[in-house]
C-alpha cells in the first residue's frame, strides 16, 4: 500500500482550513488532475462526494464517503470553542477535545483502497494540518507506475490546497 503523510503550519485559522477542505465542489478550481466534482449526498456530516481527475487519455471516477468531524466547533468570530478570552477558564474543560478533522473512505471506482484524512490543529500562528493519504490500486501494474510518481503527486497536490487557502485568505483577498 503507497502511503503518504504530511503537516504543514498555515496562518489561517482551523475553520478558514476546514471550510476549503470541506468545499469538494470547488476543487476542479485548483486542484491539478480534478476535472470535475460535486456532493451526491449529504446526511448529519457524512458527504457522498464523485471527483473526476484525469490527464490525457487517463479518466476517472472516485466515489467516496467524506466525514466531516468538529466542524461546527466555532463560535460565531470563528475561533474554536475556548479560544480567545475566557480562554483560560475553558482549557480544563476542552484540552480533551479532538481538532477538526475530514476523513475520506473511498466507496468504488480504479482503486483496490483508498483513504486520507485531513486534521486541523488550532496553534497561535493558525493552523497546523496533518494529511494522510493511503491507497494502492487493483491493476499491480498501475499500482507499480502510481507508486514512482506518488509522493511527488500527494506533494504537489497538498501544495494546491496551500496556494488557494493564500488566494482566499491570504494578503490582498477579500474579507469573510
Amino acid at each position: 500500500m503507497h502511503r503518504h503523510a504530511e503537516t504543514r503550519s498555515l496562518p489561517y485559522s482551523p475553520k478558514q482550513m476546514f471550510d476549503l477542505v470541506a468545499d469538494i465542489g470547488r476543487y476542479p478550481e485548483f486542484l491539478p488532475w480534478c476535472l470535475a466534482a460535486r456532493v451526491t449526498g449529504r446526511e448529519n456530516g457524512v458527504l457522498l462526494a464523485d471527483v473526476v481527475v484525469g490527464k490525457g487519455l487517463f479518466r476517472e471516477t472516485f466515489h467516496s464517503r467524506v466525514t466531516l468531524s468538529g466542524g461546527g466547533a466555532w463560535d460565531s468570530a470563528g475561533a474554536m470553542e475556548g479560544e480567545g478570552e475566557g480562554a483560560e477558564a475553558k482549557a480544563g474543560e476542552d484540552k480533551d477535545r479532538a481538532p477538526p478533522r475530514i476523513d475520506v473512505e473511498y466507496i468504488r471506482g480504479p482503486m483496490r483502497e483508498m483513504a486520507n484524512h485531513w486534521v486541523f490543529h488550532p496553534v497561535d500562528s493558525g493552523t497546523e494540518i496533518d494529511f494522510l493519504v493511503e491507497f494502492n490500486f487493483h491493476s499491480r501494474v498501475l499500482d507499480a507506475l502510481i507508486g514512482t510518481v506518488f509522493d511527488h503527486v500527494v506533494t504537489h497536490m497538498v501544495d494546491a490546497f496551500e496556494t488557494r487557502a493564500d488566494v482566499l485568505y491570504g494578503a490582498g483577498a477579500e474579507a469573510d
